[in-house]
Parts: structure tokens; sequence; C-alpha cells
């Protein structure tokens, strides 16, 4: 296996910490300890806690919406494939980064303009497209329901799992399982939204 540069290893360590702790509570100093480096180091190739900040969260958000677009401006996928594989893809990006909505969430709340241009070509390209498909089908669902119900039927279940897991109305060793059977639902209910919706 390759050995990850300086630069690489700093980017591994600030997205482990910041995951962990969050911007404010994350220190640079905490980021070169666990990329086993000196601070000027960190300072050499990132300049500040921000930018390093800015890369991590870029990644982690364009890992989250970024499969999004490219599915959803795509003419020639059908609506019903579009939510296919879009629950498919969202449970298989959660299930290896169960710690991913939550941090996207809390500093899309407190950062939010950084992520306005990502959001905005994806609205741009996608959304006359799915427009023109949600019409043609004889749907009157907004896309914006429609993008809704995929994202919120599909991440919610990750965010909500400590209350759930707390609560005991799921066990820890279950919620595979759990999400397993919703990957297969998913694609039912929102068919039955849109159906629901027809003219």
């Amino acid at each position: 296996m390759e050995e990850l540069t300086t630069e690489q290893k700093i980017v591994e360590a600030a997205r482990k910490i910041f995951t962990q702790k969050g911007y404010a509570a994350t220190k640079t100093r905490d980021i070169a300890e666990e990329a086993g480096i000196n601070l000027a180091l960190l300072n050499y190739y990132f300049g500040s806690k921000e930018n390093l900040f800015k890369q991590i969260v870029s990644e982690k958000f364009e890992d989250l919406f970024g499969l999004m677009s490219p599915i959803l401006s795509d003419r020639h996928i059908t609506l019903e494939e579009k939510i296919r594989i879009l629950v498919s893809n969202y449970t298989k990006l959660l299930r290896e980064n169960e710690e991913l909505p939550i941090f996207v969430l809390n500093e899309l709340k407190n950062n939010g303009i950084m992520f306005n241009y990502i959001l905005q070509q994806a609205r741009t390209i996608a959304q006359p497209i799915l427009d023109e498909q949600l019409k043609s089908d004889g749907y009157t669902i907004s896309t914006t329901d429609f993008i809704m119900n995929i994202i919120s039927l599909t991440i919610f279940p990750f965010i909500s799992k400590p209350l759930f897991v707390a609560s005991g109305m799921l066990e820890e060793e279950d919620f595979s399982l759990f999400i397993q059977n919703r990957e297969k639902l998913i694609p039912e209910w929102i068919f039955a939204i849109l159906k629901q919706s027809q003219q």
C-alpha cells in the first residue's frame, strides 16, 4: 500500500478530528498530533484551521449531495430508476459513514454559505429535467417534494439512530437489517406518493 503524503495525513487526521469534535472544539494542535506531524507543517500546507476545515466540509458535503446531481440531471434515467439508484447509493454511503449526515447538517447550519455554490449548481442543472419528467409522467408533486422525500426517508434513520437505540425501539445490532429493509421499501413508498399526485 502506498504511503500517504504529509498533506494526505493532515487531511485524514482533520477529517477524523473535525467529525469527532466539530469545528469550534478542534485545535490545529489536535490535528497535528493525530497526523504525527508538527504544527508548522500543518500551517505550511493549509495556512489555517479554517482553510483545512473548508476542504473537509466541502468533501463531506460533496459526498452527501454530489451523488444526486448527475443522476437527477440525466434525462435518460427514468424517475423510477432515479429513486432506486439514489436510495441505494445513499444507503451504501451512509452505512460506510454513519456520522456524515449529522456532521454535514451541523456545518450547514453554522457555515451554510460555504455550500451555496454546490446546491445552486445542482438545482440549476437538475431541476428543469426533473420538472419535465414529473410533468410528462402526469405527476403534480413538486420537484422539491420529490427530492425531499428521497433524502429524508433515506437519511433520517441515520440521524435518529441514537434516539431510537436509546429509547429501546431499536437494538444497535438490528440497525443494519432495519436499514436493509428500508432500502427495499423506500422506493415503493415514494412510488405510492407519486401515484397519489398523478392527474
